[in-house]
């Protein structure tokens, strides 16, 4: 075993100086490391960082359409790419007695006609390489591969419907490279699964990929991990953050963190009621179904549920500013988050709090192609799931209802408005759902916030990351309480949970403004926004 664990390595390393010293000559080696990546120990292929989880994102090339031309760019494998787009004719087929009802379905079909991509292929970097494409419509997400060169084909028998035959005569179809080729996707989705692992492997690879693309530290903190907390200290309307960094929701959070900017991946929020007693508002909290929904449970039964939680939760409170929690009108909060309780978490609007601008709010090669194409895919595997997660909403930027996915599409056109730019359209405070107005964990708290009194008319498409940055929280160090942060006195808040130090860049720094963040860039690493956006 070690024998060939030194030839692969002594392989590789041949590979590297072939390709730095004869590679500007014009000299096509048989292989690169790339490729040898699915037979290389674990150890070597992270090593040299030769693939990342953020390679199985596609990257958008271009669109091919039938009045478009062609187009060129250069591949993970093929540097010399074109790719062109032209129309069939319709296809009459002959109705078999015994399946007429099928046979005229495709007949209808077939009658629409199809189409042909051509794509031809050059210059490949090496003789074993091969590239990954994606061709994608709203209406159908197809793929294809190559290893030679030359030009190929990949046909369209029949469009799905008049519908689809109309965007690619608009629009053309949508085309998608995975930028780290065929084996390289592979070794990118061995690299994403461990994020979602509940293991030390998992906690390991969900703290490389945060470093990675967001500079997060991970700076370890002194024992003990869990702090002594008095409930006396703590107060109606103390902002509550967590962190998961392991398991299913460590794996989720951390891609919901690299794609929004936000350093947490969950908030809930604490309210006293007359008596003293302590609890926290939630929404999105895991019930005995497993459903998703807000409660208000006691203090003492959410930090039970969370120090047993195996996702190694972090966990911050943040006590706002002492001015603003004289203001704080506790018996609006609570009207609130009575009204709250039992509806479902704030899937309908999600998506669109977290997306503000045309293009800059998709970290490469995520963007706007991708997008409908994975909301294509989503409709036509889970449509339940997809009228709950955008189809209600985009319904609501429409001012229309009970469309779906497609006819929203149509409608859009009809309008002469993009597709992006209805995804860019804010949330409204004073829409309602079929389930109820719908609120993600942090929207909760801050329409409580304006309950209570101590927030105007912000916008709803507040993230976890704008919410930490209002300035709202307590500037003093010196007024935490004595059993914050376990005598860390760097944190301006307070930690009471986690090993690793929590970190939230541009903390408590921007005062709360109407329509805030409605139009806000956020793309890493810096995730840098002008101000008043």
């Amino acid at each position: 075993m070690m024998n060939r664990f030194m030839m692969l390595l002594g392989l590789v390393i041949w590979c590297f100086v072939i390709e730095l010293g004869f590679g500007v000559n014009g000299l096509k080696v048989p292989f690169r490391p790339k490729d040898l990546l699915p037979i290389l120990p674990k150890e070597l292929t992270t090593w040299p960082n030769l693939h990342s989880a953020v390679d199985l994102l596609p990257s958008f090339v271009g669109s091919i359409g039938p009045n478009s031309g062609s187009i060129e760019w250069k591949g993970a494998c093929f540097y010399g790419n074109e790719a062109r787009f032209e129309f069939k004719n319709s296809v009459q087929t002959d109705v078999n007695d015994h399946d007429e009802e099928e046979e005229e379905d495709k007949k209808k079909k077939k009658s629409l006609g199809g189409g042909v991509i051509y794509l031809e292929t050059s210059a490949a970097h090496s003789w074993t390489c091969m590239d990954l494409y994606v061709f994608a419509t709203p209406y159908r997400v197809t793929w294809d591969y190559y290893f030679s060169a030359r030009e190929h084909t990949l046909e369209i028998d029949s469009w799905e419907e008049s519908a689809e035959l109309e965007y690619v005569k608009q629009h053309g179809i949508s085309v998608f490279l995975m930028p780290s080729g065929m084996l390289g996707t592979l070794m990118s989705l061995i690299d994403v699964l461990p994020l979602f692992s509940n293991s030390a492997w998992g906690q390991k690879s969900n703290i490389a990929f945060l470093q990675k693309h967001m500079g997060a530290s991970f700076e370890r903190r002194a024992k003990p991990w869990v702090a002594t907390i008095n409930p006396d200290d703590v107060h109606s309307g103390d902002f509550l953050a967590l962190s998961k960094i392991r398991g299913r929701w460590g794996g989720f959070e951390t891609l919901e963190k690299w794609v929004t900017g936000a350093f947490a991946g969950h908030t809930a929020v604490c309210l006293k009621d007359e008596d003293g007693k302590l609890w926290v508002g939630e929404s999105g909290h895991e019930n005995e179904k497993g459903e998703e929904i807000i409660v208000v449970i006691p203090w003492e039964e959410w930090w039970e549920l969370t120090l047993k939680d195996n996702s190694n939760p972090h966990v911050a409170l943040l006590p706002l500013h002492p001015e603003l929690r004289a203001k704080f009108n506790v018996t609006a909060a609570w009207a609130y988050a009575w009204s709250m309780s039992g509806k479902p978490y704030g899937y309908h609007n999600m998506i669109f709090s977290w997306i503000d601008t045309i293009a800059d709010n998709y970290p490469p090669p995520l963007d706007t192609h991708l997008v409908i194409s994975a909301m294509s895919m989503w409709t036509r595997v889970q449509p339940s799931y997809a009228a709950n997660m955008w189809n209600e909403a985009l319904n609501k930027r429409l001012g229309t209802e009970d469309l779906d996915l497609y006819e929203i599409i149509a409608e859009t056109e009809k309008r002469g408005m993009t597709f992006d730019h209805l995804l860019t359209i804010p949330e409204q405070d004073e829409w309602v759902y079929s389930d109820g107005k719908s609120t993600t964990c942090v929207a909760f708290i801050l329409e409580m916030y304006k309950e209570a009194g101590i927030l105007g008319p912000l916008s709803s498409s507040i993230q976890i990351r704008d919410a930490y940055m209002l300035k709202i929280f307590e500037s003093n160090h010196t007024r935490l309480p004595n059993w914050c942060n376990n005598g860390d006195k760097q944190l301006p808040f307070c930690q009471i949970l986690g090993e690793y130090r929590m970190e939230f860049p541009h903390y408590n720094t921007i005062e709360p403004y109407a329509k805030m963040n409605e139009n806000c860039p956020s793309l890493p690493p810096t995730y840098e926004r002008p101000v008043s956006c």
